[in-house]
């Protein structure tokens, strides 16, 4: 009995610290920086702003991904298709000089548009 009661505490710790390790890589992946790494480049970071630049060419596409509430500064606007994970499609033109306020989200974009798009993205962070 001792040896089935040991082998099921195992088993239940094995599939806990998988679980938590299988979290934590979604959670990553889903950070624009790493899975968006060919479109995607960090300027500056500290302990409440994350400043990345992003440039999406014409027909290319991002892979999804999650941002806490942050600022978009357009550089170079053009059309885009954002993808969110329940299905919803939004399809909008960016112009250049827009500055654009967004809660936070998981999404994927778009370049629908003939021209590149160029964005600089100001990603706010929790004060502790």
């Amino acid at each position: 009995m001792n040896m089935h009661k040991n082998l099921y505490l195992w088993s239940a710790l094995a599939v806990g610290i998988l679980s938590i390790a299988c979290a934590l890589e979604v959670a990553d992946a889903q950070d624009t920086l790493l899975v968006n790494s060919d479109s995607v480049r960090l300027k500056f970071e500290n302990s409440r702003v994350r400043v990345l630049e992003s440039t999406l060419q014409p027909s290319a596409k991002e892979k999804m991904h999650s941002h806490p509430a942050y600022v978009v500064y357009v550089i170079k606007g053009g059309r885009v298709r954002i993808h969110f994970p329940d299905g919803k499609i939004v399809e909008t033109q960016l112009k250049a000089g827009d500055v654009i306020y967004r809660d936070p989200v998981t999404h994927w974009g778009e370049n629908i548009g003939t021209t590149e798009i160029y964005e600089i993205m100001v990603e706010l962070r929790n004060e502790k």
